[in-house]
């Protein structure tokens, strides 16, 4: 062969490599990916130990975000100075944090007078973690707040953001049987984030309905009960304490219902079984099903959820000591 047809052969290899195209990921045909929950992993004191611990754990496991359910024990003081300390713990996080608020992070607050002060450190709170558009977290995830609503300009914890095919939420239903107070006279937090929050999950499920996404996952402190055995119409009540549960749970059931995607309602209460015993400390949490719809509680420490687009089921409870083995995205 001659110098020049040499050169020539050259050429053309050398070009065949830049047009062939590059070889598929291996998950490409079935996407899929991780996200990381915080559970409580508050103590009274100075110690963050555990909570930078878990933050650690689960950014380590290549989560694509994390949420943090709550910022602080309710033993724990309500102060300005705590509410920046953790918010700095947060930003540490390398994968995006998005907070999801409990109730001990506000609806327990008293002031130095021992008066209670829940709703002047609810909208503290706002001002400190919500006050724009984005994730902590040293990597940043853009959302979408329930404030951009100039009806509801100051639900700004209310937040959604869409990955992979599924909408993402956090609903700011506190574990105290969602604030609702038994004093008489107007119950005005209560009722008035009752509305907010009824007009959230229709517009969350209307969005998803409209996209035809495959899911939603909703992030909230107190378990609304949506697995639980459905109320009777034929007998009356007479309990005397009244569920603040039941409207959200009444509309979650009836909006899952027309959805044709999977429905996950993620909390931070004590993990049951399927006969709603607990299960013993340390345990994987388990996600329990009826129809479309899903219940899962992390109560302390974290967990690793995976999103497995085209399987059965949807979401799975990943053993932590288990490296993921699809792309961060």
């Amino acid at each position: 062969m001659t110098l020049k047809s040499r050169i020539a052969s050259l050429t053309l290899l050398v070009a065949s490599c830049h047009l062939a195209p590059a070889p598929a990921l291996a998950n490409a045909g079935n996407p899929g990916f991780e996200f990381a929950v915080l559970g409580h992993s508050f103590q009274a004191g100075p110690d963050d130990g555990p909570l930078k611990k878990a933050i650690a754990g689960a950014s380590a496991f290549n989560a694509s975000f994390v949420v943090a359910t709550g910022i602080k024990a309710a033993s724990e003081s309500c102060t300005d100075k705590l509410y920046g300390q953790r918010k700095d713990l947060f930003e540490a996080s390398t994968s995006p944090l998005i907070v999801s608020l409990s109730a001990s992070d506000w609806a327990g607050c008293r002031n130095s007078r021992g008066r209670v002060n829940a709703i002047e450190r609810l909208n503290r709170l706002r001002d400190v973690y919500f006050a724009d558009n984005q994730s902590l977290g040293q990597r940043k995830l853009n959302l979408s707040r329930l404030s951009s609503t100039a009806k509801f300009r100051s639900y700004a914890e209310n937040a959604h953001w869409e990955v992979g095919g599924v909408l993402f939420a956090t609903v700011n239903l506190p574990a105290n049987n969602n604030h609702f107070l038994p004093e008489a006279g107007r119950n005005s937090e209560f009722e008035d984030r009752l509305v907010a929050n009824r007009a959230w999950l229709q517009r969350l499920f209307a969005m998803a309905q409209g996209k035809k996404l495959d899911g939603i996952v909703l992030f909230s402190d107190g378990d609304v009960g949506v697995l639980d055995e459905e109320e009777s119409s034929l007998l009356p009540s007479f309990s005397s304490k009244q569920d603040g549960f039941a409207g959200p749970r009444k509309q979650i059931r009836l909006l899952a219902k027309k959805f044709g995607g999977k429905v996950l309602l993620v909390d931070t209460q004590k993990e049951r079984d399927s006969k709603g015993k607990g299960t013993r400390q340390g345990a994987t949490p388990a996600i329990h099903w009826k129809s479309n719809v899903g219940h899962v509680s992390i109560a302390s420490d974290w967990a690793a959820i995976a999103v497995r687009t085209g399987k059965t089921p949807l979401f799975e409870v990943r053993e932590r000591a288990t490296r993921p083995s699809v792309p961060r995205r």
